[in-house]
């Protein structure tokens, strides 16, 4: 590579053998590819060994703490953080690299082609299940995660906001029981956060009409309604998301 400019790509993951091998055959664009492995016992260790990347292992609890310590690790200008389960075009990188020759130091909002099977979904994304874009590319230094969440940690940016155009292509469920699946490992994770942080379990009704609302936001505002019983689903998911994290806190503190 002769780009004086050196673009970094941080994978984060667990337990992601099925998914590992077709997301680092669409990084050999990249200067640098770090591969951090959290409480790893599947063959995704393997699966590495095939590809020029820098491959470290560990076991965190917190989610922002793996994520700050992968960021830590690259040595690039700049930092593009993808998951397993995620594809980057060539279009993209070609884009990428462009922008950050010229570019001052901040950050990147990237839009996802969000995928459930083979089917490509475009509207109802958010509250908690899904997104449309996110700041995934961002200047060394300049994005920090939070240390106090296993699930969906908030993060600190620095520096100005901009947008690319090409997306990030995310396969996020195979089908609707890995959407159920995933509610469970989210809904148990969120509990854990809810359990041991000093936040007052709130009224259960309290909870309802923050969940209609979260449903309401998903299938009419971000037009799920488009998207036929897929997108009910998405809402439906994003509703029992909150709903069932809060029961299942205030059932074990």
């Amino acid at each position: 590579m002769t780009n004086k400019t050196k673009l970094s790509v941080l994978i984060v993951a667990h337990n992601e053998e099925k998914k590992l091998k077709s997301c680092l055959e669409k990084l050999k664009d990249a200067d640098e590819v770090i591969l951090l492995l959290d409480k790893t016992n599947d063959n995704s260790k393997k699966i590495a060994k095939d590809f020029n990347i820098i491959l470290e292992e560990g076991s965190w609890e917190l989610e922002g703490e793996r994520r700050n310590y992968g960021l830590s690790l690259c040595s690039g200008d700049w930092i593009l953080e993808v998951d397993a389960d995620e594809h980057v075009s060539k279009e993209l990188f070609i884009e990428i690299r462009k922008n950050i020759e010229k570019a001052e130091p901040g950050y990147f909002l990237i839009p996802f082609d969000n995928y459930i099977g083979n089917r490509k979904v475009k509207y109802g994304w958010g509250a908690s299940w899904g997104v449309s874009a996110a700041p995934r590319l961002s200047y060394k230094g300049f994005k920090k995660w939070n240390n106090f969440q296993r699930i969906h940690p908030s993060i600190i940016l620095k520096g100005k906001k901009k947008w690319l155009k090409n997306s990030i292509t995310h396969y996020v469920d195979k089908d609707i029981n890995d959407m159920i699946k995933r509610l469970i490992y989210y809904t148990d994770m969120k509990a854990k956060d809810l359990i041991t942080s000093k936040e007052k379990i709130p009224n259960f009704f309290i909870i309802l009409r923050k969940g209609t609302t979260r449903f309401f936001k998903c299938y009419i505002s971000r037009k799920g309604y488009k998207e036929g019983q897929i997108g009910f689903l998405i809402a439906l998911m994003a509703f029992l998301y909150l709903v069932v994290s809060y029961i299942k806190a205030s059932n074990q503190k």
